[in-house]
């Protein structure tokens, strides 16, 4: 057996699990870098995966694994990112355990992350979100179900990690109602609900039932939903509220437009942005900070409040169709 296959088993169980207590998320994303980058190595080398090294997994090998993600997998530069950080993590520890590759690793240490286009925020409005509510077939226990699921992510704001792990006891309804989640980096957060969320989730846990340790939505066999279940039903919902309202066609609608949607609600409302990150669960203001670009409205606000005085101050309007047209290109 080389020195990759020691050392990378000493990074996940001693690095990871031991030293840094790792969340299952982590070590999953880690885990699934590292088979991908295994394969690929093994692939371009002509080796056996237990038999390749870390002079195998050199700068060159490591940037043509990124150029692969991104030309082969179509993985955007956030993921090759992500992925980068994974590498760079075991290089940091394999330079403790292997110094006679010092300049091999510091060079793997040296690959940049790659720059990304910031896109613009995704969000409902509240007539989107009601007609995204109102296409779940409540009918049905799976509707109802789906129904439940997304009036909570969308007042709450849930990541869909947070939603599916959810379970029953996790909803407080009795003096002062709200969901308690466990988010990333483990930090745990409370968030308010609002009547009408209360009224459904009621309704959803009587005909739940279960234990309190239960998923609160789970699938059909009792199991939790898993993230790719959860995107699934809401695309669906996604598709039929569209035929009803077109302003939906062209979004792009995932767990975490809801997300987006329940930050974009507090902000319209005036709420503050450090309440909104702490609402969102957020690490650091600067993710809190991309809703405010994102608001035309308070931009508008802006650009009055600076306007000389007596002087009015109107949005330019295309005189003419073809004008307009041309604008909007």
């Amino acid at each position: 057996m080389s020195d990759l296959a020691p050392v990378l088993q000493e990074f996940f169980t001693r690095r990871l699990v031991s030293q840094r207590d790792a969340s299952p998320a982590t070590i999953t994303a880690y885990r699934d870098t590292f088979r991908l980058l295994i394969v690929f190595a093994a692939a371009r080398s002509g080796k056996t995966p237990s038999a390749l090294s870390l002079a195998d997994l050199d700068a060159p090998a490591i940037t043509a694994f990124l150029q692969h993600l991104q030309d082969d997998r179509g993985n955007s530069a956030r993921t090759r990112n992500a992925r980068l950080a994974a590498v760079h993590s075991l290089f940091a520890y394999a330079a403790l355990r292997h110094p006679e590759h010092g300049a091999l690793i510091q060079r793997v240490l040296a690959i940049p992350g790659k720059r990304r286009d910031r896109t613009d925020v995704t969000y409902l409005t509240p007539d989107e979100t009601d007609a995204l509510l109102a296409a779940c077939d409540q009918s049905t226990r799976t509707g109802r179900r789906d129904h439940a699921m997304l009036a909570l992510a969308v007042q709450a704001g849930l990541r869909v990690s947070e939603l599916t792990s959810l379970t029953c006891a996790d909803i407080r309804i009795q003096a002062g109602p709200h969901v308690h989640c466990t988010g990333k980096g483990r930090k745990e957060r409370d968030t308010p609900l609002l009547r009408g969320t209360v009224r459904i989730l009621k309704a959803w846990l009587a005909e739940r039932g279960g234990q309190p340790g239960d998923p609160l939505f789970p699938g059909p066999s009792g199991q939790r939903l898993s993230r790719d279940a959860v995107e699934r039903r809401v695309r669906l919902y996604h598709e039929r509220a569209s035929a009803g309202c077109p302003s939906m066609a062209a979004k792009h609608v995932t767990v975490h437009t809801l997300r987006h949607s329940a930050a974009m609600r507090l902000l319209l409302a005036g709420v503050d942005i450090t309440v909104i990150a702490l609402w969102l669960g957020h690490e650091s203001l600067t993710s809190t900070q991309a809703y405010l670009h994102a608001d035309m409205h308070q931009k508008q606000e802006a650009i009055g409040k600076t306007a000389p005085p007596g002087s009015r101050q109107k949005r330019y309007q295309p005189p003419d169709p073809l004008l307009e047209f041309l604008e909007n290109l």
